[in-house]
């Protein structure tokens, strides 16, 4: 698998041994992706790129482009390296770079879905006993709140769609849904399971039943989110205006017009 993680001013927070410990795994390899950050994070991905180079590709948007941009950037070069044999398998995913999903959770996310039929896994953070899933209480609640309302414009039951860890299966629809921009910096994996659900002419969307929800047994609130009052406003905004042009003008909405 070839798992992207997009950075934006992660000088601070991205751990070089997290990152070791993704590629101490034999099937993962990692796209490190610079989001035109302005402190040493573009020299921090080249170090760790430089330490690991056969499993470590340090890649540069050279402006901010937003989390959305960066993410299907990475993802179209891990697809591409699919078609010309250069991968391990046929997945590609996209992690958090604060890790709040460690390495071992992904690990366990990846045998779970190759051993699956499904054709996406989505981490889901479920509080429960037995897990260790910390979040603050108000970012629960909103993201319980976010969650109902996106099962709604999605049609389709997610009790978590903005955790940052997703893995998917090279398929046509996944092609079809990373061949354009979205629309949000903020809610682009709703955009992203609206495309994949919707499909085009040429590549037939996926069912529900291709779909896997893995519940993490570790997630922990990062100090230093970038998502702060403000970005969490804004995608609920986002969120709503996606709903309503959905509803408005139906599912082929998810894909901007060219």
């Amino acid at each position: 698998m070839i798992v992207v993680l997009p950075c934006f001013n992660e000088e601070k927070r991205l751990d070089p041994h997290a990152v070791a410990q993704l590629v101490a795994d034999p099937r993962i390899d990692v796209i490190l992706v610079d989001d035109g950050s302005t402190d040493g994070t573009r020299a921090l991905l080249e170090s760790i790129a430089a330490r690991h180079p056969d499993r470590v590709t340090a890649l540069s948007m050279g402006r901010n482009v937003g989390k959305a941009e960066a993410v299907r950037t990475g993802v179209n070069l891990a697809l591409e390296r699919i078609v010309r044999g250069e991968a391990r398998d046929d997945l590609v995913g996209y992690l958090d770079a604060d890790f709040a999903t460690p390495p071992e959770e992904l690990s366990r996310m990846l045998d779970r879905i190759e051993d699956s039929p499904a054709k996406v896994a989505m981490g889901s953070r479920i509080a429960r006993l037995g897990a260790r899933v910390r979040r603050k209480q108000t970012r629960h609640y909103l993201g319980r709140l976010f969650a109902t309302t996106a099962s709604m414009v999605l049609d389709m039951s997610i009790y978590d769609t903005q955790c940052g860890a997703k893995l998917f299966r090279d398929t046509p629809a996944l092609r079809a849904a990373m061949s354009v921009p979205f629309r949000s910096r903020w809610v682009f994996d709703v955009e992203l399971l609206g495309r994949l659900t919707t499909g085009t002419a040429d590549a037939p969307g996926l069912a529900v039943d291709d779909f896997l929800e893995i519940p993490l047994e570790v997630w922990e609130d990062v100090r230093g989110s970038k998502l702060g009052v403000k970005g969490a406003l804004r995608g609920g905004m986002d969120l709503l205006r996606l709903g309503a042009r959905v509803k408005s003008a139906g599912r082929g909405e998810f894909f901007p017009k060219k």
